[in-house]
């Protein structure tokens, strides 16, 4: 067995590890959810509740996730029974948990590279126009292709290992990241424009998202509130999918773990609150108030590539930057969801890397397949708990990040939190004689906040709760 953790390989240092956690940390959820959020509940309020949730139920997250991993030395599949052998069942859905994500991820980022191609082609105003991304995800060959070659894109970055293909790549992509939203966002708050005599400037939409707006508060519009920021801030961190248990097996005993955790929390929410700059003054600002209501796809392939469309020629070059940029972002995090794919398979069964990249790839290949034909050959309409009307792309995004992932947390912290006790995980993050400032706070969250707060958010999910 020990042979088999160390033909896993290893990050080279701590700096190797905390870009590619912050790279799998900053994915779609940051650029198509978080500004929206921050813009629906009351922006400054939002941010500061994200921002205290990022440094207490984030971080006791976080922290224990890589502590596992290193702990264990093991995959998420394999870990969790190391610790616990009656718990390898919460290894099982922790597996389960990224098995379910690559497909669809790998097919947004084929939607992603379309675009980024499209407008690098000169052809951002054709992508503007209502129909094109509709006939583009409902047409039969062109989405698999794209996501064909997104996920090709991801196996080859995994098969070539964690620091020949994982850490390389985040050392390149990740400052890139770094100044493609920070250009983007300077030059979202130099805009303005005039709709019927009302002048919109970039300013006022950053000053939407940053002062909070307190007007409508009351206790039930703050619990929105604080569920949106942490169901976000869950999201976001690439907990409860196994990814971080499988980075911190690859983290060397040396290394302090409290620095590069919180290195990954300030990268994480730095980027989204970046991701929010650059957004929300663009869409206000050609938009009004009333663009701020779209998120999610319909905010990046429909909202976004009209805007660009109103900047004339230098548009093209703006969406061609932010195309990439989000291109980039979604690649960072498809490689770390495939790595505790991959990590597992590798443990479970003793086999090699290519093989266990082979058999995911071609797992998420059918399944990709499948969910691309649900907009057309096998499109249908289903009504979800919490109301979404869903395809199969969304059925399998609720199942996974709404079900699943709860799951996992809340599992994950009863067995730390009341099973091995606290002091289990605390004695893996001091173990070299680091200094853990937030010790007591942590004990707090993994035994009594965490579970309940995850608890809350599992049942509003499922549409039993509603505030």
């Amino acid at each position: 067995m020990h042979s088999k953790t160390h033909a896993r390989n290893s990050f080279s240092n701590s700096f190797g590890f905390v870009l590619a956690a912050a790279g799998s940390a900053v994915g779609l959820g940051n650029i198509w959810r978080f500004p929206y959020l921050a813009a629906k509940d009351g922006g400054g309020l939002f941010i500061v509740t994200y921002l205290v949730l990022a440094v207490t139920f984030g971080f006791a997250l976080l922290t224990t996730e890589v502590a596992i991993g290193r702990k264990t030395k093991q995959s998420p599949l394999t870990a969790y029974p190391r610790l616990r052998p009656k718990w390898k069942w919460l290894g099982k859905v922790a597996c389960i948990v990224p098995m379910m994500i690559v497909p669809y991820y790998c097919i947004i980022g084929g939607w992603v590279l379309k675009y980024a191609l499209a407008f690098l082609a000169g052809q951002g105003p054709a992508s503007a126009e209502s129909s094109y991304f509709t006939a583009f995800i409902t047409s039969q060959v062109s989405p698999i292709v794209y996501t064909v070659v997104f996920l090709f894109l991801t196996c080859f970055v995994v098969y070539l290992g964690v620091k020949k293909g994982i850490e390389i790549l985040s050392k390149i992509l990740m400052p890139v990241l770094v100044i493609l939203v920070l250009g983007i966002a300077i030059f979202a708050l130099t805009m303005k424009s005039t709709d019927g005599g009302q002048v919109r400037t970039g300013l006022y939409g950053l000053k939407i998202m940053l002062i909070p707006d307190l007007s409508t508060l009351t206790l039930n519009s703050f619990m929105i509130t604080l569920m949106d920021a942490m169901g976000q801030l869950f999201y976001s961190l690439s907990v409860a999918m196994g990814i971080m248990i499988a980075y911190g097996s690859y983290v060397p005993d040396r290394s302090d773990l409290v620095k590069s955790i919180n290195r990954i929390e300030i990268f994480d929410t730095a980027i989204a609150i970046l991701a929010g700059m650059m957004i929300i003054p663009t869409v206000f600002v050609f938009m009004g108030r009333e663009g701020l209501k779209a998120s999610g796809p319909g905010l990046i392939f429909v909202a976004i590539p009209k805007i660009f469309a109103q900047m004339g020629a230098m548009g093209n070059v703006v969406g061609a930057l932010f195309f990439l940029m989000v291109f980039f972002a979604a690649l960072t995090s498809s490689i770390s969801i495939l790595e505790a794919i991959v990590s597992s398979y590798m443990d479970r069964f003793h086999i090699s890397r290519r093989r266990s990249v082979v058999y995911e790839g071609a797992i998420a290949l059918v399944l990709a397949v499948v969910i691309c034909l649900g907009y057309n050959v096998l499109y249908f309409e289903f009504k979800l708990p919490n109301g979404v009307t869903a395809q199969i792309l969304d059925i399998m995004d609720y199942i996974s990040n709404n079900i699943l992932m709860p799951v996992v947390a809340i599992g994950t912290c009863v067995l730390v939190g009341w099973i091995l006790k606290p002091e289990t995980i605390i004695d893996e993050v001091t173990k070299n004689g680091e200094s853990f400032s937030r010790k007591n706070l942590y004990i707090f969250m993994v035994k009594f906040a965490s579970p309940v707060l995850l608890l809350v958010l599992f049942l509003k999910s499922l549409g039993i709760l509603n505030f």
